[in-house]
């Protein structure tokens, strides 16, 4: 089984998207959801834990390193996806969405034109699941990435297309979404939100921009 975990909430006053922009960690209480979600496997045979390289992935990691006694890895392949607005301020209601001078980057929601292809994101997310998968092999993994990643792996796994309406995605902060194997063979996905109760306490995961 590999459990693909979103990391937990990021310190971002400017509420700004911050995508791959490096120094952007977690919070005091997105440190305490990984220790929460690490604490929901406890019990389970985990071999490897595996992160994106930014910071934020590789600090969510940590606890699940701790807690089974391995090192972190990181895999490239985990990382965020691509964001033409990176660095912006970009939210529904902010006009930024109205602002002729993105409505270029915005023509095509289905590639989508304003970031990386959903089919590149979903065929790097997918080799990262399977190495993670050979890593631990007859074991568990923890593998640590984003939101869009994330979500875009799963409805691929899942023989879905891949645009989709950000507001619906199930992938909260913390989350973690496990996917079951007999050998190389998928044969389930679990979802499930061990951090749902500190999600609830934050005042800015609501408005969170980046993943």
């Amino acid at each position: 089984m590999v459990h693909v975990l979103r990391h937990g909430e990021v310190h971002n006053p400017e509420r700004i998207l911050y995508g791959r922009i490096p120094g952007y960690r977690l919070s005091t209480l997105g440190e305490q959801m990984a220790e929460a979600a690490s604490k929901a496997l406890d019990g389970h045979d985990v071999t490897y834990v595996v992160a994106s390289p930014l910071e934020r992935a590789q600090q969510t990691a940590e606890p699940f390193a701790r807690r089974f006694g391995v090192q972190t890895a990181a895999d490239e392949d985990l990382i965020e996806s691509e964001n033409f607005f990176e660095g912006k301020v970009v939210s529904v209601g902010d006009g930024a969405l109205r602002d002729p001078r993105n409505w270029w980057r915005l023509r095509d929601p289905f590639t989508p034109s304003w970031g990386e292809p959903y089919r590149v994101i979903a065929k790097r997310m997918f080799t990262a699941l399977h190495a993670a998968r050979v890593k631990a092999q007859g074991h568990e993994a923890v593998a640590v990435s984003h939101q869009l990643p994330i979500w875009t792996l799963r409805r691929f796994a899942e023989g879905k297309k891949l645009w989709h309406d950000p507001r619906r995605r199930q992938c909260a902060l913390a989350s973690l979404t496990s996917f079951r194997f007999e050998g190389s063979k998928l044969v389930g996905i679990d979802y499930s939100e061990p951090a749902a109760a500190l999600i609830a306490t934050s005042k800015t995961a609501a408005k969170a921009k980046g993943a």
